[in-house]
């Protein structure tokens, strides 16, 4: 296998798992110090990732993009934190700051991530190097993360943020999509592409309300909190 490609794997799969493993666990705190202890009582507000691999998620799916990529591009996901949103102090703000939560948490580790790139030296060794591109890597993954599950569309958590902020008539519609809401991420991400590809026209929602975006964000990061 071309060490490149390996080289290149091994500076996604440490910030990948530390953003999804974060991006749980925030839910999960957070709903806890709101009066849900769901997740608390089944172990998810924790930072060990084992508690959060989900096998298709977590593992396989981050698999098939890396070698689809040539080592280009990671994403996944973790085991989503269960929720008892009737157990809520305040169900509509609540469930609002527990979706918000995961996405709030790796905008967060993004911040932090450019701001410790400022800790490397203008000539760094072979490991720094590999430590920098980690570091840059967090920021873009963590960016990536946080602006596809704040897509409005239940159950990302920008979908159920949607229906905890819009009012009672729209909300409903909204959250009735929930069951089916997996099907349209899948047709969106993979299917929409495909589809655009077969008839030589680019169908890129992702590209456009996801990876744009998230590198215009990232730029902004650096220019305020990286390396002067």
């Amino acid at each position: 296998m071309d060490p490149r490609f390996l080289w290149e794997a091994s500076t996604l799969v440490l910030p990948v798992l530390v953003a999804i493993t974060l991006h749980e666990a925030a839910h999960g705190w957070v709903a806890w110090k709101l009066g849900d202890d769901t997740a608390y009582q089944l172990g998810r507000v924790t930072f060990n990732p084992i508690r959060h691999i989900d096998p298709f998620g977590t593992l396989l799916l981050p698999a098939m993009l890396l070698l689809l990529s040539h080592g280009q591009a990671m994403l996944g996901y973790a085991k989503p934190v269960p929720v008892n949103f009737l157990k809520l102090h305040n169900v509509r703000r609540d469930m609002v700051l527990v979706a918000a939560a995961g996405p709030g948490i790796n905008i967060a580790i993004a911040c932090a991530a450019a701001f410790l790139t400022r800790l490397f030296p203008a000539d760094p060794s072979p490991a720094a190097v590999w430590g920098l591109a980690n570091l840059f890597n967090a920021v873009d993954m963590n960016l990536i993360i946080a602006l596809f599950n704040l897509l409005p569309l239940p159950p990302l958590d920008g979908g159920r943020i949607a229906v905890g902020l819009l009012p009672p008539d729209l909300a409903r519609p909204l959250a009735r999509v929930e069951p089916y809401g997996m099907f349209l991420i899948l047709g969106i991400v993979f299917v929409l592409p495909l589809l655009g590809n077969a008839l030589g026209v680019h169908i890129g929602l992702i590209e456009w309300l996801v990876l744009g975006p998230a590198d215009w964000l990232s730029r902004i990061i650096f220019a305020v909190l990286g390396p002067s």
